[in-house]
């Protein structure tokens, strides 16, 4: 069974998450993204979001990291790249056309003690 302290990390993982998640839809809408899924699920995994702009998509990883984790693209293992490669495919698969362009974006959110920095990172990797 979780301690009780676990359990209060991991709420605060999730509750950073949604919060960087928010601010990287933000930030990608001011950038002529429009943001089309977040949180999309399906058999392959979950994404983020999934952004698109002039007929190219992006699929995009959000990772919330604390100003002492230097990983950023590190943080998205091979376990985790297969998976999202896959929900990538289901998700386009499920479209009417095709994209002009996919790719995928991670994106790195660091809160720091006056505030918080993103990082991103387009066509971090092979994958559709």
């Amino acid at each position: 069974m979780p301690t009780e302290r676990t359990a209060v990390d991991r709420r605060d993982a999730l509750e950073r998450g949604a919060v960087a998640e928010r601010l990287v839809g933000e930030r990608l809408q001011a950038d002529g993204w429009s943001v089309l899924e977040r949180n999309w699920r399906g058999s392959g995994g979950e994404i983020d979001l999934i952004v698109s702009r002039a007929g190219a998509v992006r699929f995009v990883e959000v990772k919330a990291r604390d100003p002492r984790d230097p990983t950023g693209l590190d943080a998205v293992s091979e376990h985790k790249r297969r998976k999202l490669v896959r929900a990538a495919e289901e998700w386009l698969a499920g479209q009417p056309s095709a994209p002009t362009e996919c790719a995928f974006l991670v994106a790195t959110v660091d809160f720091l003690p006056d505030g918080w920095s993103i990082a991103l990172l387009d066509d971090a990797f092979d994958g559709v």
